[in-house]
Formats: C-alpha cells, structure tokens, sequence
C-alpha cells in the first residue's frame, strides 16, 4: 500500500471536488483545475474527504496511486491557496521587465533583450528590476515557467551572475589564479 496513497485529502470550504469516471475536476475560489485519472485508480468523494484506492495491483497502478494523490492535493491547494515562485537576477546591468500583462522582458547581457511570452493562467510579476515573481494555481505550470526562465541565464560558477531561485545557493568555483 503507497504511504501517500492511503492518506485522505481533507475538502476546504468553498471547494467542490467532481469525479466522473476518467476525470477529476476541482473548481475553488481562485479557479478551476481538471486532471485525467490513469486507468487502476479509484477515487471517492464524500464527507468532504477525498480517498485514492487502487482497484488491481498492478505494476502501474501501484505506481499511479501516491502520484494520483499528490496531484489531486496540489489541485485543492492550487484553487484555495494557489502557488508561488520568485526568482532573483543578478549580475551589474540585468533586469527585468514587464511590457504589458503578457510578455516577460530580460535584459541578462546578450546583444538583445529576450521577450518571453507569459503563459495563459500565470501572474508574472517584476516588484523590483532584479526580481520575478510566477503565481498561478496550476503548480507544475508555475514551477516550468520558473524553471524556463531560469533557463535563460542559469547562474554561473565564477562570479555568480545569471537568474537563480530566491534563496538558492550557488557553490562558486575558485578562478584560474586562485586554484593554484
């Protein structure tokens, strides 16, 4: 039995949780999310409790039931709470910007400035030039925007310079001169 699996999601106020055969939908306060069960996975709803059982013991439906479960959670918390993730940039000279709602402008030390279009359910904002903020409810589509972004400039090992998460340490490397 999956440790994760067997435990039960408790139902805030203000959410609803729909299960029709393949599919799962949860709407809340701050939206709606749907997810499609993989076949093996049985899911009820009743008491405000949500319960993931398997219905065989498969290969594939043991591995889906603490999977099942985790995304089903992070729908409830998405709707409720919703996700967040703030990436720092640093470096002398680079910045970012907002050109309207919808496209994500980073100034990081190439010849051109790097447009990145913002994607439908996300929140991208620039509180500071050196800071980015990405909410929205969907966490795995805030957390690959992040890391798409991040992606641009990973921060490199020398001097450190690049985007990085907030909080994230970077090991530094000893230079040329300084290894000997």
């Amino acid at each position: 039995m999956s440790r994760i699996g067997k435990n039960p999601i408790q139902i805030p106020s203000g959410v609803k949780v729909n299960y029709s055969s393949p599919e799962v939908n949860v709407e809340g306060p701050k939206g709606k999310l749907a997810f499609q069960v993989p076949e093996g996975i049985d899911i009820a709803v009743k008491d405000n409790v949500v319960t993931v059982a398997r219905s065989g013991d498969t290969k594939e439906a043991r591995a889906f039931h603490g999977l099942v479960r985790a995304l089903v959670r992070n729908m409830v918390v998405g709707v409720t709470q919703g996700y967040k993730k703030e990436l720092e940039i640093v470096g002398v000279g680079y910045k970012a910007t907002m050109k309207g709602k919808d496209v994500l402008t980073l100034q990081i030390g190439f010849s051109h400035p790097v447009d990145m279009p913002v994607w439908k359910g996300l929140t991208v904002a620039t509180p500071a030039p050196t800071k980015i903020t990405v909410e929205g409810i969907d966490k795995q589509q805030v957390g690959e925007f992040a890391a798409q972004i991040r992606r641009v400039a990973p921060p490199e090992p020398y001097k450190g310079k690049g985007i990085r998460y907030a909080g994230e340490q970077v090991r530094k490397k000893l230079g040329k001169a300084m290894s000997k």
